[in-house]
């Protein structure tokens, strides 16, 4: 009898602890939803309000009062679509270009800036393991995963202290109990992060990576750069694990599957383009009007001459009663009627050397469905800057309409 109540008792904690995970992962699901549902709407309004900013400040001299109360508002538009990112870090529906890695050099050349973001009162050591096996991870990721990580820290150690960075090959052969996820048996590369702070206890540990929940005081965080952590590592299908307690510290450990492609060696780099260089002809398609507008301004405020519609059927009618060469198509992804992919298929019928650069402010799981990221297409992001689309544009004219997929 008391062999089979503690089986019960067993099963019962067995149980909860399933429930607890299944709302947790509801939960996050519910807010992944809603940051992807909201980032196009929101993120070309930014894009408006960002082009028209810059195109403003071009005009300006910055004596001028109104020339600094732009630059306000160009900084706000850019605060506002980082914040826009890492909800879709936290979704999983980032954009990414994941490529094969060293580790301990995508750490390395991120120390100066750790160590300037932790303050001098913090001591950083670098610890790294030897003949670190290669990760395919988008860089940029991992630089978001130890800035959110050592600003973690050095919350945790407001009178200064010690943050460890750590990095070794490990096999994970079955579950870990720390680990916030399962963890399929196989090779790792494990990043650890450790200070000696003020540690917490079980019940902050469990909700630490929902998003906005934060122990800090009101205005002083936005409880979303452990969310991010934990969107970033998920999206590149690894795990995460804490250790904490009380007065003794955190350890975050992260698991990253190990990749057997040879490392991609950098390719040589190419010297920044003036921003107002570039006199081809591009069809601009964007159905939102006062994007199509605010994109129109940009480009020929970068000295292209522009062909703007508002719809597919539009754009192709341009197209066939054009009298010149049109250089490269300018498209949103998706589109009423036709998404872009379609659209670019149908003009390039009519001109096989017409080169494309897909835009779109939907996230990476709605763009793959139309086919751009998965087959390696130029793309980019809304919002974008001038100078943003200045390079990618020259990147486009100058190399070719497709580039290499992953």
């Amino acid at each position: 009898l008391e062999e089979k109540l503690i089986e019960h008792q067993r099963e019962v904690a067995e149980r909860e602890k399933l429930q607890l995970q299944l709302s947790q992962s509801q939960k996050m699901e519910s807010i992944g939803q809603l940051a992807g549902g909201v980032a196009h709407d929101f993120n070309n309004m930014l894009g408006v309000i960002l082009g028209h900013a810059e195109l403003a400040l071009m005009k300006l001299t910055p004596n001028l009062p109104l020339f600094d109360r732009l630059q306000e508002i160009r900084k706000a538009a850019e605060r506002s679509a980082d914040l826009t990112r890492q909800l879709l870090a936290f979704a999983r529906q980032q954009p990414i270009t994941p490529q094969v890695l060293d580790l301990n050099e995508t750490v390395e050349s991120m120390l100066k800036m750790l160590r300037r973001l932790i303050g001098e009162n913090i001591d950083l050591a670098w610890l790294p393991g030897a003949s670190l096996w290669p990760i395919r991870m988008d860089p940029g990721q991992i630089n978001q995963l130890l800035a959110n990580l050592c600003v973690n820290a050095k919350d945790a150690l407001p009178a200064g202290g010690e943050v460890t960075i750590e990095t070794r090959n490990t096999l994970c052969e079955g579950p870990i109990g720390s680990i916030q996820d399962e963890c399929p048996p196989g090779d790792y590369v494990l990043l650890t992060i450790r200070d000696n702070g003020a540690g917490m206890d079980s019940a902050i540990q469990a909700r630490i990576f929902e998003p906005f929940f934060t122990t800090k005081e009101l205005g002083k965080g936005t409880g979303l750069g452990l969310a991010t952590v934990y969107g970033i590592v998920k999206q590149n299908h690894g795990a995460i694990s804490v250790a904490s307690e009380p007065g003794q510290g955190t350890t975050f450990g992260i698991y990253f599957l190990r990749c057997t492609s040879p490392i991609e060696q950098p390719g040589a780099s190419v010297p920044e383009l003036p921003v107002s260089s570039g006199n081809e002809t591009i069809l601009l398609v964007e159905d939102q009007p006062e994007l199509l507008e605010m994109s129109r301004m940009m480009l020929e405020s970068l000295g292209y001459r522009v062909l703007a519609a508002v719809t597919p059927a539009e754009s192709m009618t341009l197209a066939r009663e054009h009298p010149g060469t049109i250089d490269l198509l300018m498209t949103d992804v998706v589109m009423p009627g036709m998404d872009g992919q379609a659209l670019s298929r149908h003009l390039q019928d009519l001109d096989s050397k017409l080169k494309v650069l897909f835009m779109s402010g939907y996230t990476a799981d709605v763009i793959s469905q139309n086919g751009v990221l998965d087959n390696g297409l130029h793309f980019i992001q809304k919002p974008f800057s001038i100078r943003d689309l200045a390079g990618k544009l020259r990147d486009v004219l100058n190399q070719g309409g497709k580039q290499a997929g992953c």
